[in-house]
C-alpha cells in the first residue's frame, strides 16, 4: 500500500510540474508566432547560461520530434531527437554562446495545421559575425485553445546547401 502511495505522489508531483509551467508559459503557445519567437530565445543564451528547458519543453507535443540534418562520411543523414533528447545533447555539445533567431518566416495554415518555413541565423555572441544561416521547417498543431511544435526538421546552410535569395531577408 506505500508503494502505491508513494507512486500516487510522485505521479501527483510530475502532474502539478507540468500543469504549472502550461500555466506560466501561457502566452508562448496562444499564436504560432508567440511560439516560434519563445523557441528561439529560449535556446539562445550566452556560454554556460542555463536556458528554461521547462519552457523549451511546453511548447511540444508529447510525440514531438526534432530532425537535424547532418553529414557523416559524406553522406546526409537524419537524426531524429525527443525534445528531451534534444536538451541532452544541446547540453553536452554547446560550450559557446549559442543564438539563433529568426530571418524570414513563411507560414501556411490549414485547419489544425500550421507549417513554418523560417530562415534562420546562428551566432556564438548576440551581436558577434553569423556562424551559420539555414532553414527550420517546423510543424505545428493548434488545439483550439494552444499550439504545439510536433516537428521542427532543419538543414543549416553549412551543409553545402546556400540559401537563395527569396528565403533572405530583404
Amino acid at each position: 500500500m506505500l508503494k502505491i502511495q508513494r507512486l500516487c505522489l510522485i505521479l501527483f508531483i510530475g502532474m502539478t510540474g507540468t500543469c504549472a509551467a502550461q500555466e506560466t508559459y501561457r502566452a508562448d503557445v496562444q499564436s504560432d508566432d508567440a511560439i516560434i519567437n519563445a523557441l528561439y530565445a529560449v535556446i539562445s543564451g550566452g556560454p554556460g547560461e542555463t536556458r528554461d528547458w521547462a519552457r523549451f519543453r511546453n511548447l511540444f507535443a508529447p510525440s514531438a520530434r526534432l530532425i537535424p540534418t547532418r553529414k557523416e562520411d559524406n553522406r546526409l543523414i537524419l537524426r531524429t531527437l525527443s525534445p528531451d533528447e534534444y536538451v541532452q545533447l544541446f547540453s553536452s555539445r554547446i560550450s559557446t554562446g549559442f543564438y539563433e533567431k529568426e530571418l524570414v518566416a513563411r507560414t501556411e495554415r490549414y485547419g489544425t495545421v500550421v507549417h513554418r518555413f523560417s530562415t534562420y541565423e546562428t551566432r556564438e555572441t548576440k551581436n558577434g559575425p553569423v556562424t551559420n544561416h539555414g532553414i527550420n521547417s517546423i510543424q505545428m498543431f493548434f488545439d483550439g485553445e494552444r499550439y504545439y511544435i510536433i516537428t521542427i526538421f532543419w538543414c543549416a546552410e553549412n551543409l553545402g546547401f546556400p540559401l537563395p535569395a527569396a528565403l533572405l531577408p530583404k
